[in-house]
């Protein structure tokens, strides 16, 4: 089977020659190719090139159109990245300095005709040429509720998100909505098929269970509804999904929920029966300390809960940039043996 056949089958419950593997290599893009993370990012090509290197090199079945989170505050008129040798870019101007700036932000009339969009497009219009059909190519999106802390500042966001509905809040919500909508067009007409759907702000490792049934889950239920479920992946930022995975599913129709380390994937298994892809996740920060039968022992464990009844990926956060090049193969070796189900 092809990485996309292995994929589709997975998540309509049909026999695969094994469970799906998904390796999420961002920041050591660049330094696969040898060069800085400003020169990198700075063409869309050479994190496409890069992106096709690590697949092969690895063995995985996923690639990513990703560069970092804050291309989407770029997008809406963020005017300096900070660069780190260490790590992933971060917003280095906020758009908005308080509530009273909702007018500055600017949404595009066409996400894919805007110059912070151009690599992003190049990027994809390689991966589709080289790997498109056969291996599934990934986008992150932001949710409508999570975006305005890239613009204005978590410190700054959070009170107001968590405090009394104002014009101001709606209005924002509002732009970030739209945007939303036309950024996940935009990825989908580029090439990207799997769609990982951000929303931090859905979990109750972040915030009040009260919350996210009076407010958080009615912006989920807008956004899916808005973009359509097909090809949508639920994350929650490394927090936990449990807790709302039957909510969401009951509104929304979503098949795939991307897991934390957090969730038990016995449990997610539970919840999500066969209505749903679960993608478990592996702890990916303990591959800086944990030996090679460590490893092993995590994904054998991680595997036995997760494959009785298919419907099942495993997967890893966005693995930090110290991790060792062994312990990459030896995570994603495990899962390929011991992923087989023939």
């Amino acid at each position: 089977m092809t990485a996309l056949e292995r994929l589709i089958a997975t998540i309509e419950g049909r026999p695969v020659d094994r469970i799906p593997v998904f390796c999420n290599l961002l920041d050591q893009g660049a330094r696969e190719l040898g060069l800085a993370p400003r020169e990198y990012f700075a063409d869309g090509e050479r994190v496409a090139e890069a992106q096709l290197r690590l697949r092969e090199k690895y063995g995985y079945d996923n690639v990513w159109s990703l560069f970092y989170v804050g291309r989407e505050a770029e997008l809406l008129g963020c005017e300096a990245m900070i660069y780190s040798a260490e790590g992933p870019p971060n917003v280095g101007h906020m758009v908005m300095k308080s509530m009273d700036d909702v007018d500055k932000v600017i949404v595009p009339d066409d996400v894919a005709r805007h110059p912070a969009f151009e690599q992003p497009a190049r990027c994809l219009k390689m991966l589709k040429r080289e790997v498109g059909g056969r291996y599934p190519i990934c986008a992150y999106i932001t949710s409508t509720m999570t975006l305005p802390a890239m613009l204005l500042g978590m410190e700054k966001w959070m009170p107001v998100l968590l405090g009394p509905p104002t014009p101001e809040r709606s209005a924002l919500l509002e732009k970030c909505h739209d945007f939303f909508v036309k950024e996940v067009r935009a990825y989908r007409e580029a090439g990207a098929q799997v769609v990982i759907y951000a929303n931090p702000f859905a979990s109750t490792d972040f915030m009040p269970a009260r919350f996210i049934r009076d407010e958080a889950l009615a912006w989920v239920q807008r956004d899916i509804e808005a973009v359509g479920a097909e090809g949508m992946v639920f994350y929650c930022g490394g927090a936990r999904v449990t807790p709302t995975i039957d909510a969401v599913l009951n509104r929304t129709g979503l098949r795939a929920f991307y897991l934390s380390p957090l969730d038990e994937v016995a449990e997610a298994k539970r919840l999500t029966s066969d209505r749903a892809l679960c993608c478990g996740v592996l702890n990916d920060i303990k591959l800086l300390r944990w030996s090679n039968d460590e490893v092993r022992a995590e994904v054998a464990r991680m595997l036995a809960a997760g494959m009785p009844g298919g419907h099942f990926l495993f997967g890893s956060l966005v693995m930090p940039l110290g991790i060792p090049e062994e312990k990459i193969h030896a995570m994603v070796d495990a899962a390929l043996e011991l992923g087989t189900t023939k």
